[in-house]
């Protein structure tokens, strides 16, 4: 059996309620996740994040996005995408550039190593979601993701 919250946190004292209790649950499961995920690419010299922005940016393929749009389309809020895409166009993962008829926009594309790097991560990406969800039914699993929008919905 697995241990409850709890027992996990070695807390002595119960929860105040059950929202709290939900609440805990979902950000210790949430950073159980990171962080395996975020072991999972360290061999390839990205973080998690990084990794975020190059799905966006190969889903968003051929035009790229501006820091906005990306900034709005991440998982996680980041309150400086600069530079963290100063660091992936240093990585050459990225490239940036002005629009031609309005230089205020500047948008940012994946570049070929970028893709190529997501290619090497795509099965190995799979393989990470597979290994922690593979014990739930499909039916556990589409209630899971119904329950998550459920709570996201009423925070947006």
């Amino acid at each position: 059996m697995t241990p409850d919250l709890r027992e996990d946190l070695r807390q002595r004292k119960p929860f105040t309620s059950l929202e709290q209790e939900a609440q805990l649950n979902v950000v210790r499961t949430a950073s159980l996740l990171v962080d395996s995920f975020e072991q999972m690419l360290k061999p390839h010299g990205i973080t998690a994040t990084q990794y975020n922005v190059l799905r966006i940016l190969r889903g968003a393929e051929p035009n790229g996005l501006c820091r906005n749009e990306l900034r709005d389309r991440m998982l996680t809020r980041m309150p400086d995408v600069t530079r963290l895409l100063d660091r992936m166009e240093d990585a050459k993962l990225v490239a940036r550039a002005r629009d031609s008829e309005d230089r205020r926009l500047v948008s940012t594309r994946i570049t070929p190593k970028g893709l190529r790097l997501l290619d090497e991560l795509d099965d190995a990406v799979s393989q990470e979601h597979m290994r922690r969800f593979h014990h739930l039914t499909k039916t556990q699993l589409k209630t899971l993701i119904d329950l998550l929008n459920t709570v996201r919905t009423e925070l947006e």
